[in-house]
């Protein structure tokens, strides 16, 4: 029998609303305790180590995540056995390596063993992200929002070199453009070689003098956008929408990060969503029950009539099929809504009312007990009066 897999969110310690920041710090602390290199041949810590890799490489990833938090584990067993995993499982879009780089930095002086450049090359920006609210019905139905954001663009005055204009940044002198100092020193295992960021132009290789007055020398300026999102039908509360391109400027030429919208569900009043599923309740009179009939239910595509059954009893669930919520994977594909018939007493009745009540509570069973006699009407009566004169006494006794 396959053993079940631990709840990824349970694997990384962290709650299901953490942020990357979180994710990424919770796994850093993982892989520093269970790296295979820091406990040689010890296959549990080689064990937790596959488990909380594949736990972030999930939930680090927006697409992924979104579809772990729909589907759990489901989702990802069509693909489980592709090459270069752990278990099975598909690594090749994670990326670990400014992880892993700290990591190992801890361990062997705070920089990486081996020597070489400064990755000058270019970097993808950062993602920004951004959140919505929408309706219930938004979130059914999908839309589209104008999202106000701020983002960076390559400051115009001086084309993203982030120096006055004519001026140019200079070489590091610190560490000769490498971005990089190697520190060599003596050490129980001998001589160690160790790699830090140059502390003075933080690994560019580059050094601004004198700064561009527009930027202050960062070479990005930042404005107010608008950006128009499409919200899918069938979102549920906490997703988020990927836009491409729309995050932080890259580095050194490198695209742009993506602009990821979470979306926040209102509340309805009346109708609750547990996946692709709508439950609500729905009043019938005792007429309605009793003898059956057509009520009319509320749903997200408007009133339908359904017809009662004679004799429903309260709490009785019906099902509206393919009223529901649409699939994100498939919108042709919606769920079912189900509705909760609760019997409604009336509470202000005519003297109509009440005789015609009184009349077939006679023709039904008589659980009113109008049949009683006289006498035995006496002595009920004679009885609740002894029983309140008892509790008056009791009352005054204490």
């Amino acid at each position: 029998m396959a053993e079940s897999k631990r709840d990824y969110y349970e694997v990384l310690g962290v709650s299901k609303d953490a942020d990357d920041a979180a994710l990424k710090k919770a796994y850093r602390a993982l892989a520093k305790k269970y790296h295979p290199d820091m406990n040689p041949g010890d296959t549990e810590a080689e064990k937790k180590f596959k488990e909380a890799s594949e736990a972030y490489a999930v939930l680090s990833d927006p697409d992924k995540r979104r579809q772990y938090d729909q589907f759990g584990h489901a989702a990802f067993e069509g693909g489980a056995g592709g090459a270069g995993g752990f278990g099975g499982f598909d690594f090749s879009s994670a990326d670990f390596s400014d992880i892993f780089g700290d990591i190992f930095g801890d361990f062997f002086g705070g920089g990486s063993r081996r020597g070489g450049r400064a990755n000058t090359g270019p970097t993808r920006g950062a993602n920004v992200r951004k959140g919505v609210r929408i309706t219930f019905e938004e979130a059914v139905f999908g839309c589209e929002k104008e999202l106000d954001v701020v983002l960076k663009d390559p400051c115009g005055k001086c084309n993203g070199t982030g120096a006055k204009p004519g001026t140019s940044p200079e070489t590091c002198s610190k560490c000769g453009g490498r971005g990089q100092i190697v520190y060599t020193s003596q050490s129980f295992f001998g001589t160690v070689q160790n790699v830090q960021t140059c502390p003075e132009c933080h690994g560019s290789g580059k050094v601004i003098r004198e700064k561009c007055p527009d930027c202050g020398g960062s070479g990005y300026v930042s404005s107010h956008k608008k950006i128009k999102v499409t919200i899918p039908a069938g979102i549920d509360n906490g997703q988020s929408v990927r836009i491409r391109d729309k995050g932080e400027p890259g580095v050194n030429g490198g695209p742009r990060g993506d602009l990821l919208v979470e979306v926040t569900v209102s509340r309805h009043p009346i109708f609750q969503r547990q996946d692709v599923h709508i439950f609500s309740t729905a009043p019938i009179s005792f007429a309605q029950a009793a003898l059956g009939g057509d009520v009319r239910i509320k749903t997200v595509d408007g009133e339908v009539i359904y017809t009662v059954k004679p004799g429903t009893k309260t709490d009785t669930k019906v099902r509206l099929k393919g009223k529901g919520v649409p699939s994100l994977r498939n919108p042709q594909v919606r769920g079912d809504h189900y509705v909760t018939l609760v019997i409604q007493t009336p509470e202000k009745l005519s003297a109509e009312a009440k005789e015609a009540l009184r009349r077939f509570d006679e023709l039904s069973g008589n659980t009113l007990n109008q049949d009683l006699s006289n006498a035995e009407r006496s002595k009920t009566k004679k009885k609740k009066f002894m029983d309140k004169l008892k509790e008056t006494f009791e009352d005054l006794e204490e």
